[in-house]
């Protein structure tokens, strides 16, 4: 069964009041705009609950009002009761509408089995209006919340987990990020203490409309406080929005030893391991980087695995190096957010936002791999 929100019941309603304006507030705000189009249908924001947590179905309580205009003039050629009559089979018109737009095999809404309470006023607000308004209840499934969900930590070894909504440390008139706490319960936590370096958050419009913290592609950059935790083999997943070429997501680089990059170059999602002398590369040629997708880089032995997601796209590559070391670990230096650091400079950066990063110390199970992109995809819709 598809999953509803208020916002798609909100735009259903809305596509079904073809009579006159729409809008989504409270009743004092009917009279702040005068060029409205009556007659005009007002929702005021639900309340709701769940009555059955593990039902997974939502009850919003609506109060839909509806007016039409009624001036002295008018009100002297048509009664008050064929003005209310005249707006309520409109109201009915318009309900019987939405109901029958979620008549399917699966139905997504519907009225509560309880009746709706109709209330007619004249003389509503300043103008001279009537109105009807519509109490109901509708229930939606929203949200199951039975143990079919899983998240990054439901899994060993995680040890890295940034999240955009979650343990940023920033200022508020500037923006500007100064400290990114990791939610794996490993401390592996990231910090710019540079202002001029410091990326900034952003709470909406990033993938879904969630927050992100965006790169400038000049300086911007976070480091670890603590060495890598990566030993070997690992898988990293990450949720970004890429506007450059050559970039950097996440890196970890001992020169001349070993080193990890997971960025992008022209028109690809990139990822590269390195012996110190032997590297592994491979890509995912991708039309547009700069939209919100879904990456995954595993590296198992001498062969590493390459996943993009987008809502047009989803591509795997592998590519395997004999010759690679695979016992490299890359646990002796500290690894970065947004930029490769050479250890005299920091090359790639970022320019694009980053939702979302998780890192585990081990390669992951392909039905793990799922897991934790169902996760991201749900949180994010990717794809």
């Amino acid at each position: 069964m598809a999953i509803t929100r208020l916002t798609d019941i909100i735009t259903v309603f809305d596509s079904k009041w073809t009579y006159g304006d729409v809008k989504f507030g409270y009743d004092g705000e009917v009279n702040q705009d005068h060029d409205t189009q009556y007659p005009l249908m007002l929702v005021n924001p639900p309340e709701s609950i769940m009555p059955v947590v593990y039902d997974g179905r939502e009850e919003y309580s609506f109060e839909i009002n509806f007016y039409n205009l009624y001036s002295q003039a008018a009100q002297s050629v048509v009664t008050l009761q064929k003005r209310w009559d005249n707006l309520q089979d409109l109201s009915n018109e318009w309900l019987d509408m939405v109901l029958k737009n979620y008549q399917d095999v699966t139905v997504e809404a519907y009225l509560n089995d309880e009746s709706i309470e109709i209330e007619r006023i004249k003389d509503s607000k300043n103008d001279k209006l009537v109105q009807i308004k519509l109490v109901f209840t509708m229930s939606a499934f929203t949200r199951c919340f039975r143990p079919v969900s899983k998240y990054p930590s439901d899994f060993s070894d995680l040890v890295v987990w940034l999240r955009a909504d979650s343990g940023v440390t920033f200022d508020i008139p500037t923006k500007q990020v100064s400290a990114w706490s990791d939610g794996s319960g490993n401390s592996n936590d990231v910090a710019q203490a540079t202002s001029k370096k410091q990326p900034l958050r952003i709470g909406y419009g990033g993938a879904n409309d969630k927050t992100y913290i965006g790169f400038d592609g000049v300086d911007d950059t976070f480091t670890s406080n603590n060495n890598s935790p990566i030993s070997t083999d690992f898988t990293i997943f990450e949720v970004s929005k890429i506007n450059g070429d050559s970039n950097t997501i996440f890196s970890y680089n001992r020169t001349g030893v070993s080193s990890i990059n997971f960025g992008t170059s022209v028109k690809s999602l990139h990822a590269t391991v390195n012996d110190g002398s032997t590297a592994i590369i491979t890509q995912t040629n991708v039309d547009n980087l700069a939209t919100n997708h879904i990456g995954v880089f595993k590296k198992n032995g001498k062969r590493i695995d390459l996943e993009y997601y987008d809502s047009a796209n989803s591509i795997l590559t592998n590519v395997t190096n004999l010759g690679f070391n695979d016992t490299t670990t890359f646990n002796s230096a500290k690894f970065n957010i947004g930029s490769f650091d050479t250890g005299i400079t920091d090359i790639t950066l970022l320019d694009g936002n980053i939702s979302e990063v998780i890192v585990y110390n081990r390669e992951l199970s392909e039905s793990e791999i799922s897991d934790v992109k169902g996760y991201l995809n749900l949180k994010y819709k990717i794809y």
